[in-house]
């Protein structure tokens, strides 16, 4: 049974799509059975081309990704996550609707990489892509099948620590 994982930003246009696309690429490197999805409260409706650009370098497919609105992940119709992650701090402020099945939620901040001055910011996306494909690949290695939603917890909050 597939393992779903539901990364939040409230524009759905940097952080949370650089964390769908690298906990979906270690998925498939891995060969393990989870998906990621990302979403936004208030959702841009695109992708910052510097976090398309950082993941096409880093040799992870984008064909995909898309913005979207976190109501398509709380309807009784909407896959059951596991994990919910919020990446950045406004959306970790907000309140979430309900997350059918009741998945561990936990915070991973990452500064906003489109704040850096324009020159920058091709270098700023690709170490966040970097710190976010790192946790992305300690999360899928984990025995998520095997872990109770304590232990699951626990281990995020460690990975978060790292």
């Amino acid at each position: 049974m597939t393992t779903n994982i539901l990364i939040l930003c409230t524009h759905n246009s940097a952080r949370s799509v650089l964390a769908e696309a690298m906990l979906n690429h270690w998925a498939a490197r891995l060969g393990k059975d989870l998906r990621a999805f990302s979403a936004g409260s208030a959702p841009s409706g695109r992708i910052n081309p510097h976090a398309l650009d950082a993941l096409r370098h880093a040799g992870v497919d984008v064909s995909s990704l898309g913005s979207k609105s976190w109501d398509v992940f709380s309807g009784t119709d909407a896959p059951e996550m596991r994990v919910v992650i919020t990446v950045c701090d406004s959306a970790a402020a907000e309140p979430c609707p309900y997350w059918p099945g009741g998945p561990v939620q936990v915070h991973w901040g990452y500064p906003d990489p489109s704040n850096a001055p324009e020159d920058e910011r091709p270098r700023a996306f690709e170490l966040t892509r970097q710190a976010i494909g790192t946790r992305m690949l300690q999360l899928a290695q984990l025995p998520l099948d095997t872990m109770s939603d304590a232990e699951l917890r626990q281990a995020l909050l460690e990975i978060e620590k790292s």
